[in-house]
């Protein structure tokens, strides 16, 4: 394959992210700094806008765009994960990169994460000043099981 056909048949990080057509996408989070390409993406790739906190149904992942000034990030990622679906979901976590401002440490990250009961599975590039991880949702139904 040719660099130029590479290049033409980039998906978007919508589609590398797996967001997927029919799904519900909450946002948590959102201010006028968030990632419009990305936000637009998604919804695109979905089909539906992005719900709001105030949602009150389940969600197939949620966005969650956080800054270091957004207040304490594990009760955010516990409150982000009361809407997923019982069969768990992702997290999908954004925050500043380094030398932006709202930039988070990614120990962090790591611990906050650790501590709200969720699993870090990736991370990976989210544009020009942002950084994101896939935080996986242990499964509803089997965390008594555990």
């Amino acid at each position: 394959m040719s660099a130029t056909a590479d290049h033409a048949e980039q998906p978007s990080l919508a589609e590398r992210l797996g967001f997927q057509s029919g799904q519900v996408v909450q946002e948590l989070g959102y201010d006028d700094d968030a990632d419009q390409e990305l936000r637009e993406g998604i919804e695109e790739l979905t089909g539906n806008e992005l719900v709001d906190e105030d949602y009150d149904d389940v969600v197939d992942s949620v966005v969650l765009w956080f800054r270091d000034d957004d207040g304490d990030l594990t009760d955010a990622l516990v409150d982000a994960g009361e809407s997923l679906d019982d069969d768990g979901g992702n997290i999908w976590l954004f925050t500043p990169k380094t030398g932006r401002d709202g930039y988070i440490e990614p120990s962090d990250i790591g611990e906050a994460a650790k501590t709200a009961g969720l699993a870090q599975t990736k991370t990976f590039n989210a544009g020009k000043d942002w950084s994101g991880c896939r935080l996986a949702a242990p499964k509803k139904a089997q965390a008594g099981k555990r």
